[in-house]
């Protein structure tokens, strides 16, 4: 399964795209409108060969506190007085850049990741298209308001007003396009930001910051890098920080919801899911191959929405297996700069250890491994995160890889016999961020629909997920929705203004 044409040749070409990188920037924090750097650094690791690639700032506190104080001053003196078609037509600016350095993302996203070349531009683009919706629906909807009928002599209406200063912090996924996802309606309706990108994949939003030079006023959008307990745990902490927007795992959630109460600042959060994907009995089953091997082993299975979990009718569930590991053993584990490969490694140490530490876990809690199960073969890959795509079948819904989020090319499989059985599976979790269903009925489609706990459900595919949808999940995969129209009031406050309307006099 391991492309041959980067055999020999894999060192060096990474050795080569380290080169890159290093001619493409610095990658320092960016604070108030420029490179900020501090004594100490963190490495960013190459997932394919194991070597850094850059360092970054390691920030802490105080330059959380420069940060924010920047940004209130932005606020204050300018952004905050700025027309919703003014900040379009800035966002619209700066999108003209990013457009013209998509090779250059592209590139970035893939090294830092270990996504395949194609992945990684479809993020690009994925994320530069999340931004320009928001360009585009912030000049006429960002501040509106509402008339409210009233019986007294009053003329009463609403305006809306953004928070001021928001924290965002992204996770290591999906860098460029989490971004987006909480820049373009933050910044839109007229707030400043500070974000904090993973320390284990921050290049491409510290990009994204530079080739924002002199198109925002200095400091409306600053980038302060470092890990997760010094940088994220300053800004949910900070008493200046109005609002909070996390992505990530349930348990840094919690602990985000914990630090913005100490200053009642309101939170949104998207976090794991152990996502289901029901194969009904009439289900075209190409197609449900298909959407749920997508849906496990795009991006590595690094997915919060991912379709971990596969509950096949039992009249269909042998054609079914057959099928799905047939195409989970088609897919091309290689170097992500390949163009021929289909699948990356793991984007960090810590979760290849994670990955196959859960695939021992289900062997021994009695599943049965119809394939993958470990590293490939090929002794190129042997210094990579890699995991080869895995398949467990005769999985029991109280198996722990069938309960917790594995973050990894881990596909489950177990049987179901009657509709009711099928929505009782795939409710049987503490998550509720995406769910699938594969089958040609109508009424199956739209009663599944209604029934199943989660904030996205597919039909007879994964994907697309488009900026006009809001994003987001149920039970403890989060508070609150990204994209969609929804997400804008996530961003404003909105104040009533009472005009009373008493008998003129001249």
């Amino acid at each position: 399964m391991a492309s041959e044409t980067v055999s020999g040749q894999l060192q060096e070409n990474h050795a080569e795209a380290r080169d890159r990188v290093e001619d493409i920037s610095t990658f320092d924090s960016w604070i108030n409108g420029s490179r900020y750097e501090t004594d100490e650094v963190v490495e960013t690791v190459d997932p394919v060969v194991g070597e850094p690639i850059t360092a970054i700032p390691r920030c802490g506190p105080s330059e959380v506190d420069t940060a924010v104080d920047a940004a209130w001053r932005a606020f204050d003196e300018e952004w905050s007085e700025t027309t919703p078609a003014e900040r379009s037509r800035r966002m619209f600016e700066w999108i003209d850049v990013l457009r013209d350095h998509v090779d250059e993302l592209a590139f970035l996203e893939c090294v830092d990741t270990g996504k395949p070349m194609s992945q990684a531009r479809g993020e690009v683009e994925g994320a530069i298209g999340t931004l320009e919706y928001y360009a585009s629906v912030c000049q006429g909807q960002s501040q509106d308001g509402r008339q409210v009928s009233t019986s007294e002599d009053l003329h009463l209406y609403t305006r809306k007003e953004p928070y001021g200063v928001v924290g965002q912090i992204t996770p290591w996924n999906f860098p460029i396009w989490a971004a987006a996802w909480k820049l373009g309606p933050a910044l839109g309706t007229g707030n400043a930001t500070v974000l904090k990108p993973s320390a284990e994949a921050p290049l491409t939003t510290i990009r994204i910051a530079e080739l924002s030079e002199g198109i925002f006023p200095d400091g409306v959008f600053n980038v302060v890098t470092g890990t997760g307990s010094e940088v994220g745990g300053a800004i949910t902490e900070h008493g200046r920080v109005r609002k909070i927007s996390f992505t990530g795992s349930v348990g840094v959630g919690q602990r985000v919801m914990q630090a913005a109460a100490e200053n009642v600042a309101p939170v949104t959060l998207e976090l794991g899911g152990k996502s289901p994907f029901i194969v009904f009995p009439d289900a075209d089953l190409e197609k449900a191959v298909s959407a749920v091997a997508d849906g496990i082993f795009y991006s590595t299975g690094e997915i919060c929405d991912a379709f971990s979990r596969a509950i096949v009718h039992e009249r269909v569930h042998e054609e079914f297996v057959d099928r799905f590991v047939e195409k989970a053993e088609s897919y091309t584990l290689g170097d992500p700069l390949d163009e021929e490969t289909t699948m990356g490694p793991l984007t960090t140490e810590s979760q290849y250890e994670t990955v196959t530490e859960y695939i021992d876990i289900g062997e021994s809690d009695g599943a049965t491994l119809l394939t993958g199960g470990g590293p490939p073969d090929d002794s190129d890959l042997r210094d990579g995160w890699f995991v080869e795509p895995t398949v467990f079948d005769d999985v029991e819904n109280d198996m722990r890889i069938a309960r917790e989020e594995i973050f990894g090319p881990v596909q489950t499989i177990n049987t179901f016999s009657s509709y009711d059985e099928a929505i009782e599976l795939a409710n049987d979790t503490e998550f509720g961020l995406a769910a699938g269903v594969a089958t040609e009925r109508t009424s199956v489609v739209h009663n599944a629909a209604a029934d199943i706990e989660a904030g996205l459900v597919y039909v007879n595919e994964y994907g697309p997920i488009l900026p006009q949808a809001p994003y987001g999940g149920f039970k403890e995969s989060g508070i609150g929705k990204d994209l969609g129209t929804e997400v804008l009031d996530h961003y404003q406050q909105t104040k009533s203004v009472y005009v009373n309307l008493d008998e003129p006099e001249l």
